[in-house]
C-alpha cells in the first residue's frame, strides 16, 4: 500500500501568490475609480469682484389677510347674529338685561305666551343668562301640585313674555330655590294673573276717543 505524502511548497511561493493577489486587487480598484483629470491651466477662473458689493432685494409675497384679525371673537359675533335674528326688536334682551332698571328679576310673576299651547304663568325663581340659551324658571301650583317650567326667552315658540307683578322688595339671592319648601311656597298665582288680564282688557276696551264716550262695537240696533 502506497503512502500519500502531502505536497509541500516553499515559503517564497506563498509570498509570491499573496503579492500577485494584492496586485490584482489594486488593478481592479484603479479601473473602477479611473478618472480623467484636467490640468489646472484648462480650468477657468471665477471673476474677482473689484467694485462695491450690492445687496439685491429679495422679492417677498405678502401673507393673505388673516381671518383672526377681522374677527377677534367669532363665537361672540355668532351669538349676537343669532340673537338679532331671533329678537329683531331687542325687547326680550332689554327685558332681562342687567343694565335695565326695569328689567325682570327673580321673585316677579311672569306670564309666558306660546304660539302653540296654553300660556304658563308663575314666580320666576331663576334666570340663567347664557347668550342664545338664556332661560327662566317659573314655579306655580296646578291642582295643589308644585310645577316648574323652563322657558328659553329666544325660542321661536315663545310668542311673548309679560311681567304680571313685581316683587315689592328685591330678592337678595340669585336663585329662589327655597320657595320649593312649603314654608316659603307662594302657592298658586292664577288669581293674580286673572286680575292682570282682566285689568289689561278693561284698559284696552275703555280707551276714550276725542268725540266723547267709549268706542262701541258693532251690534244689533
Amino acid at each position: 500500500m502506497a503512502i500519500i505524502t502531502p505536497t509541500l511548497r516553499p515559503l517564497s511561493c506563498w509570498k509570491a501568490l499573496l503579492q500577485h493577489s494584492r496586485y490584482q486587487k489594486a488593478v481592479t480598484r484603479s479601473l473602477t475609480t479611473y478618472h480623467h483629470s484636467k490640468p489646472a491651466s484648462m480650468i477657468p477662473l471665477k471673476p474677482v469682484m473689484t467694485g462695491p458689493h450690492i445687496n439685491k432685494k429679495i422679492k417677498t409675497i405678502a401673507p393673505p389677510p388673516s381671518v383672526a384679525a377681522l374677527h377677534r371673537e367669532p363665537i361672540l359675533e355668532l351669538v349676537q347674529d343669532q340673537i338679532a335674528l331671533l329678537d329683531p326688536t331687542g325687547a326680550r334682551t332689554h327685558l332681562f338685561s342687567k343694565t335695565n332698571p326695569e328689567a325682570a328679576h327673580v321673585g316677579d310673576i311672569l306670564l309666558v305666551r306660546m304660539k302653540t299651547g296654553d300660556p304658563f304663568s308663575g314666580v320666576c325663581i331663576n334666570i340663567r343668562r347664557r347668550g342664545i340659551d338664556t332661560g327662566i324658571l317659573l314655579r306655580n301650583q296646578l291642582t295643589r301640585v308644585g310645577v316648574e317650567m323652563w322657558y328659553k326667552i329666544y325660542s321661536p315658540n315663545v310668542e311673548g313674555i309679560e311681567v304680571v307683578q313685581r316683587k315689592e322688595k328685591r330678592a337678595r339671592r340669585a336663585r329662589l330655590t327655597y320657595m320649593r319648601k312649603p314654608k316659603h311656597d307662594m302657592g298658586s298665582v292664577q288669581n293674580i294673573v286673572a286680575n292682570y288680564i282682566r285689568t289689561k282688557g278693561a284698559i284696552r276696551g275703555g280707551v276714550r276717543h276725542p268725540g266723547g264716550g267709549k268706542k262701541k262695537g258693532k251690534g244689533r240696533r
